[in-house]
């Protein structure tokens, strides 16, 4: 990374935060490959939190210039006018991602809100938060698409799609994970939400142990997959993926739509598109939704691919 393009990411900032309400955002996203010599650093607007990520360790000129110049920041007018309270450096690429803190106090279990609904998060303590940002006009699609429908969220996490499927008025949302720790906060998002948990179901199963259970709350109007890209033990794209794409049309009732996610750079929207035609040639593509324009990709096949396909 080069301590002589930070002008770049504090003018990208200073702007993305003239312009934000107080919902949750990714302000700068360096991963995305667009700006040359920070490709490596992100920025997120959390409840009057700048969240900044490294994920490549940086030389001392760099950090030294990048702490200055968030320290520089609390004195501008924009961050009395957003009510910024704390700025976070956070080390993705160390060991239990350590993260400093440079201005104010951390506020590790922030509730925000994403396109009105609510949403806990837990900062510091992993890699990930609770709410992955890019995928916001995927529970935008969702919550559009739900109502009076069964749904099927499978590799729910934290349940943000169920969440964004009741609030679009599901009948019923049928959460599959793993980790029960996960569906406990997507238990508390519906909370948060006032959601009747009558409506929801919480399946702590491994999803290709479980299909009869999965089978029996079906069948369902719209499903809904977004597999991590690996997870040892459990989960590889390419292998997996398929799998799961050939149980669909058991669990599918006519005219059911299908939000199949990927977010790995390794594979592009005709890996999911061919694997529909192999597995399940009933399904049919249907569009990509786009991306929200913060998580603008140099390379669009290498960002997050959210496809629709209609049985």
């Amino acid at each position: 990374m080069q301590a002589s393009q930070l002008p770049i990411f504090f003018e990208h900032i200073t702007l993305q935060l003239e312009k934000s309400s107080q919902e949750v955002r990714r302000l700068f996203h360096g991963r995305g490959r667009k700006f040359e010599g920070l490709e490596q650093i992100t920025c997120d607007w959390v409840d009057g939190q700048l969240l900044v990520n490294l994920f490549k360790q940086a030389d001392d000129d760099f950090l030294t210039q990048l702490k200055q110049g968030l320290l520089e920041l609390t004195n501008q007018t924009v961050w009395r006018d957003v009510e910024g309270k704390t700025i976070v450096l956070q080390h993705r690429y160390d060991d239990g991602a350590p993260s400093e803190i440079l201005v104010g106090d951390l506020n590790s279990k922030p509730v925000v809100v994403e396109s009105g609904l609510k949403y806990q998060l837990d900062i510091g303590r992993n890699q990930n938060f609770g709410l992955f940002l890019d995928m916001r006009y995927g529970r935008n699609w969702v919550r559009e698409n739900a109502k009076h429908k069964n749904v099927l969220n499978l590799f729910a996490y934290t349940c943000g799609f169920s969440v964004a499927a009741i609030a679009g008025g599901a009948d019923q949302v049928v959460n599959v994970d793993m980790a029960k720790a996960s569906l406990s906060k997507g238990r508390d998002n519906h909370r948060l939400n006032d959601h009747n948990l009558n409506q929801v179901k919480f399946l702590a199963h491994d999803i290709f142990k479980s299909w009869g259970k999965i089978k029996k709350s079906g069948p369902y109007e719209l499903i809904i997959i977004d597999p991590p890209s690996f997870q040892k033990g459990s989960f590889a794209l390419t292998k997996d993926y398929k799998k799961i794409l050939r149980r669909l049309p058991d669990l599918l009732v006519a005219g059911g739509q299908v939000l199949a996610c990927v977010n790995s750079p390794q594979v592009d929207c005709d890996f999911l598109i061919n694997s529909m035609k192999e597995e399940a040639p009933q399904l049919n593509f249907v569009q990509r939704l786009k991306n929200p324009p913060e998580f603008e990709d140099i390379d669009e096949q290498a960002s997050l691919k959210v496809l629709e396909f209609s049985y």
